[in-house]
């Protein structure tokens, strides 16, 4: 067929305006998606979106929230700020951001401490807290301090051996309470032997494995605390109550001798069987476990056994299956089960005692709640296992249902799943030589082709 000159200018016409037409569609729809940007966020976590954690406290924050960056006139930044916090304020359109640049502001700057570039002030009501990063865990966990309208102490008994609230080795609960002082809580370690008393503010009395034994006059401070409506958390390790007797009666509770001893973990590689896990059909109906799924681990735990009280409503809150036992013998070579003398699951090993009392305040008397916390383990929440599955979120949970605080028991850390492309480096490396060279290979031999086959016609 031939094709005359007139006949290929008009083709040649036609693919210029087919390109013309192209180039401005595109523009026109990139320019339409710029104004109506719409976004799917198709991770795992949904790490690009508000977590449900985020959402329930900015439901929980009806007044203007104000957010300051003093970040200088980067473009980069700038937007990275303005994207971050777009998405809250997608979900509460009276949260305000604002920049101040501080080369222009230094005495500004220099007064409020800010130290680096794009560091972020936000405040509600009358509080103020500071920001580094743009995480929305470091972001919720701000939040959850300036809703928090006065300090929570959490005094942490020491002198008789007890886990250092602290210290960072591994048998100690340093990594825990980081994470509780993030949250807005504060912690400080007690001698009741130097102090003579428990600090007024102290909203939770934490007693964390002792080693060795109370004297007389601290065991009648922590009962006087008690009887005064303090909140405690009892982390006891099987074995001698190092003379805290008094306190178990008063708490209408005893601990069973032995170490529950846990056989499911064989079926999933760990051999060692005083490690008791608690899995979501073991959890009991409690404020702390609601909507609670994750596996919590408890290295060498004991049981619990509650005493009709006429004072108390105890609830238990972590129960065993029906394949543990609390082992009385030695734990060496093959341990079973002698029923003859052991108690078989399913046992308590946390329980929550919870009453009501009154107390005086400017002449008047009022009705309050006192909460109580045993858990028949203090490892769950060292250093070595607190990070493992539920275990720190679980301890999070109980330190908000000691401070009244059941609001927040429901608002959990977000974790991030997907953060990282985990690919055998073969692969990457076929990924990227496609990318780098195949692609581009192709493409230009699909253009040689088209013009072979014009310059034929």
């Amino acid at each position: 067929m031939f094709i005359t000159k007139k006949t290929k200018l008009k083709i040649k016409l036609n693919s210029i305006l087919m390109l013309c037409l192209l180039v401005i569609t595109a523009a026109l729809l990139a320019r339409l998606t710029y104004k109506n940007s719409v976004e799917y966020d198709w991770t795992a976590s949904g790490r690009h979106t508000l977590s449900d954690a985020s959402l329930k406290i900015l439901s929980k924050m009806p007044e203007k929230i104000e957010v300051i960056s003093y970040a200088r006139e980067t473009p980069f930044l700038r937007q990275s700020i303005k994207k971050f916090i777009g998405k809250y304020q997608r979900h509460k359109p009276n949260l305000v951001l604002s920049f101040v640049n501080p080369d222009t502001a230094p005495d500004e700057a220099r007064n409020l401490g800010i130290t680096v570039d794009g560091e972020i002030i936000v405040r509600y009501k009358s509080r103020a807290e500071h920001l580094k990063t743009d995480s929305e865990q470091v972001f919720a966990n701000t939040l959850k301090r300036l809703l928090r309208n006065q300090e929570r102490w959490i005094a942490f008994v020491e002198g008789h051996g007890e886990r250092s609230a602290l210290s960072a080795s591994n048998d100690d609960l340093g990594g825990w309470v980081n994470n509780l002082i993030k949250e807005g809580y504060r912690a400080q370690p007690i001698n009741l032997l130097e102090s003579k008393t428990i600090p007024d503010n102290t909203k939770i009395l934490v007693i964390a494995g002792p080693t060795s034994d109370y004297l007389s006059n601290e065991i009648d401070i922590i009962l006087n605390y008690i009887d005064n409506g303090g909140n405690l958390l009892w982390l006891h390790e099987p074995g001698s109550l190092y003379k805290l007797n008094k306190l178990a009666e008063k708490l209408s509770i005893e601990f069973l001798d032995g170490v529950i001893i846990d056989t499911v973990g064989r079926e999933i590689g760990v051999e060692d069987p005083t490690i008791t896990f608690i899995t979501k059909s073991l959890y009991q109906t409690h404020p702390i476990t609601e909507n609670f799924d994750f596996v919590t681990l408890f290295p060498m735990a004991g049981a619990i056994k509650p005493i009709k009280s006429k004072i108390w409503l105890t609830k238990p809150i972590l129960n065993t299956g029906k394949h543990t036992w609390s082992e009385t013998g030695k734990l060496k070579g093959e341990i079973e089960l002698n029923l003859d003398t052991e108690l078989q699951g399913p046992l308590t090993l946390g329980l929550s005692l919870e009453r009501e009392y009154e107390k005086d305040e400017n002449d008047q008397s009022v009705r309050k709640k006192q909460r109580v916390i045993v858990i028949g383990d203090g490892d769950f929440l060292s250093n070595t296992y607190f990070a493992n599955n539920g275990n720190g979120e679980l301890g999070s949970r109980m330190i908000n249902w000691l401070n009244n605080d059941d609001d927040f028991i429901l608002i959990p850390s977000k974790t991030i799943v997907d953060a990282q492309l985990k690919t055998p480096f073969i692969i990457l490396g076929v990924i990227g030589t496609g990318f780098l060279f195949l692609v581009p290979l192709i493409f230009i031999a699909i253009g040689i082709m088209i013009q072979i086959r014009r310059k034929k016609q």
